[in-house]
């Protein structure tokens, strides 16, 4: 059960879905995938809300080369 008292949703992936899932749980030595799913949704829902404000999110690479998120 949630913190806030709300039920659990069941979601259903496609193979294509789970597979990069799984890929990124590994990548990430872990096997929390809820945790994986909340950091991507996260990261799409802050995105989106630069987006909204005519900003942006950028990846800045070990160079200081810079890749805009774009969706």
């Amino acid at each position: 059960m949630d913190p806030r008292g709300k039920p659990p949703v069941a979601i259903e992936l496609n193979a294509t879905l789970a597979e990069l899932l799984a890929r990124i749980c590994a990548g990430q030595e872990t096997e929390d995938y809820l945790g994986v799913l909340s950091k991507a949704l996260g990261l799409y829902d802050l995105a989106l809300a630069a987006r909204r404000r005519g900003d942006a999110v950028c990846f800045v690479n070990s160079r200081g080369e810079a890749a805009e998120v774009v969706i």
